[in-house]
């Protein structure tokens, strides 16, 4: 990889996790590749401006939204609340009706949500706001490259742990990341917690060593699963007259909600919900993947950042996640801030399927490698899923649920025929050597 490109690289690892870290350690992580590609001042300004990350820059985040300063003296917190929150939404969704088109700022779209995310998390919070407004008016940040030739700097612990942790993410020359996931690299983690809020069954934690894999970037849309059962009538809603899922797959609620082979009406890009486990097997098998692990899944919503309460690091109030859009129902995928290995939705939308069986006190007898709870091999069930009939993990808690239940540690169990409003799920795929 060229050092330009491998320069690009890090700074989109960079931006996944720049919502938790903050501006100094930004600069000392940007100086740092610098040096270690070579990279002279103007060349990483332009791949910066190119990037939509700021580090060090104005970025009128105001303008950013669309609306002013002066129109947001008058309201209170809750109106400014709701104003900037309904700014956000209108252009996240033309963000993403947008598809792939190329932006006339030079950004992706995938870029401007990034943005449009960082806007709203800080111009929603009065202190953030606040602080935000004064660095406008009085010019307080001025990003320093250190000329061509960047000076040695010192990094303080915080910084070089991100700077491993953003190495880690770095995905292999000869590995090819399928459309519409995520490469998740190989290594050790530790999974589970022993703070105030962790259940019994989420004790003690340990470590696990896991192999690479790939996951997908959102939880499986109602669009896509409508796709599937197109392709499957097998797996349709029961029916009297025609092919449907067998009721021993399901409880009486499989897609509930859907009405004569179809979902909801505006629906199509919010995660599908009442989706049995088998139901999940299935969809998995026909796209050529399968359901996480556990492990998998729980290493993945890190997204490298150790024991963190939630994918996106220790304070709820850090994240927007899917109680503040919609307490009451699922939002569209991909609103949640992306975390450091480009995965949205971990927590706050819908629970996820996993392949293991639950057993709360796995963790106490967990394999260091590959952890795999059952008493048949991974593979086994893969083969033979529709034997299956003992309770599986979900992960990353759902819509109108409140803050412990979306910690990143945090399990819980269902029945395989199980098709609640709030179960859903997302696929991975193995690495082949």
């Amino acid at each position: 990889m060229r050092e330009r490109d491998a320069f690009i690289d890090f700074i989109n690892r960079l931006k996944a996790v720049s919502p938790t870290i903050t501006d100094e350690q930004r600069k000392g992580l940007l100086r740092q590749a610098m040096q270690e590609h070579q990279i002279s001042a103007t060349e990483a300004a332009e791949i910066l401006k190119a990037s939509g990350l700021i580090v060090g820059e104005k970025e009128n985040y105001f303008a950013v939204l669309g609306i002013s300063i002066e129109e947001l003296q008058n309201f209170s917190e809750d109106a400014i609340a709701a104003h900037v929150d309904a700014a956000h939404k209108k252009l996240y969704a033309e963000s993403l009706r947008a598809g792939g088109r190329p932006r006339a700022d030079g950004r992706t779209e995938e870029q401007w949500r990034t943005l449009l995310n960082q806007a709203r998390e800080t111009l929603i919070d009065p202190q953030k706001r606040q602080e935000y407004v004064a660095m406008l008016q009085h010019d307080e940040v001025d990003m320093q490259f250190g000329g061509e030739a960047s000076p040695i700097f010192e990094f303080s612990d915080v910084d070089k742990t991100i700077s491993q942790e953003l190495s880690h993410q770095t995905v292999p020359p000869d590995i090819d990341v399928p459309d519409g996931m995520v490469y998740v690299p190989a290594g050790e983690f530790r999974m589970g917690a022993d703070d105030e809020e962790a259940n019994e069954d989420e004790q003690p934690i340990h470590s696990v060593f896991l192999e690479a894999f790939f996951m997908d970037k959102y939880p499986v849309t109602n669009a896509e699963f409508g796709d599937f059962v197109n392709a499957n009538p097998q797996w349709r809603k029961s029916d009297l007259f025609n092919d449907h899922i067998p009721i021993d797959y399901h409880d009486g609620d499989y897609l509930k909600d859907w009405e004569d082979g179809t979902y909801p009406d505006g629906k199509g890009d919010h995660p599908v919900t009442q989706v049995s486990w088998y139901a999940a097997m299935a969809y998995a098998q026909w796209k050529g993947k399968r359901l996480p692990t556990e492990a998998e899944w729980e290493k993945a919503a890190r997204g490298g950042l150790g024991e963190k309460k939630y994918p996106w690091g220790d304070s709820i109030e850090a994240e927007a996640f899917n109680s503040i859009y919609k307490p009451d129902d699922t939002t569209q995928v991909g609103l949640s801030t992306v975390n450091g290995y480009g995965l949205y939705d971990m927590s706050g939308n819908v629970w996820e399927w996993c392949l293991d069986a639950y057993d709360a006190d796995f963790y106490k007898s967990s394999p260091h490698r590959n952890p795999f709870s059952g008493e048949n091999s991974m593979e086994q069930i893969v083969r033979r899923f529709t034997n299956v009939n003992i309770s599986r993990v979900l992960r990353g808690g759902p819509w109108g649920v409140g803050s412990e239940g979306v910690r990143v540690s945090h399990r819980f169990k269902g029945n395989p025929i199980d098709t609640l409003p709030t179960f859903g799920f997302r696929c991975v795929k193995e690495i082949k050597s």
